[in-house]
């Protein structure tokens, strides 16, 4: 029996980015993305391992080597149109995040479970880390371009910033592309 079932739920490709490697976190739109094991090639989150964060601290001293499941930063077009609503803005540029894949279809998709799998039509199989907390770094991006609404960023974006993921299955991404939901098929945590 297999441990992922599908769900009724996919989500549309609506937006791609690029994250440079060694500049800020902003991302550049572009229509097609290829992902390695590494993630994506060139990408300021590219790799199979990384030094450890603030994140995870309480497991490990800061710059220790860990696996990479940060590769990539998935995002809900909704949770998008929330999040600048609340900020007073008719949009927020998913660049300014530094987004490498924005979706749309998907509903409470920051609490998609971790283990989640996201399939598309070619193969290319992403896995669901976990929810993507908001921090500063946007704000200090949209204060940049938006004066006066980069502090608005972090509150809003409260239980809506997105999941970031890693590559379990090489392969492509394009604008449109539909991306199958599969999510662990086991009982939520009760103890």
């Amino acid at each position: 029996m297999p441990v992922l079932k599908e769900t009724q739920y996919a989500g549309e490709i609506v937006w791609l980015g690029h994250v440079p490697s060694g500049r800020t976190l902003r991302a550049e739109a572009i229509d097609h993305l290829t992902c390695g094991f590494a993630g994506v090639p060139g990408e300021r989150h590219e790799g199979v391992n990384r030094a450890s964060c603030v994140r995870v601290r309480n497991l490990y001293a800061e710059g220790t080597e860990i696996r990479n499941v940060r590769q990539l930063t998935i995002l809900s077009q909704e949770e998008l149109d929330t999040i600048a609503g609340e900020m007073g803005l008719k949009a927020l540029d998913p660049g300014l995040l530094g987004a490498t894949v924005v979706i749309k279809g998907i509903p409470d998709f920051t609490f998609v479970p971790p283990s989640s799998r996201l399939q598309g039509s070619s193969g290319v199989t992403l896995t669901v880390d976990m929810e993507n907390r908001p921090c500063v770094l946007p704000g200090r991006e949209i204060e940049a371009t938006s004066p006066g609404y980069g502090a608005s960023f972090k509150p809003a974006a409260k239980n809506r910033r997105g999941i970031t993921a890693w590559v379990e299955r090489p392969g492509g991404l394009a604008l449109g592309d539909r991306l199958q939901l599969f999510i662990p098929d086991q009982r939520a945590w009760a103890p």
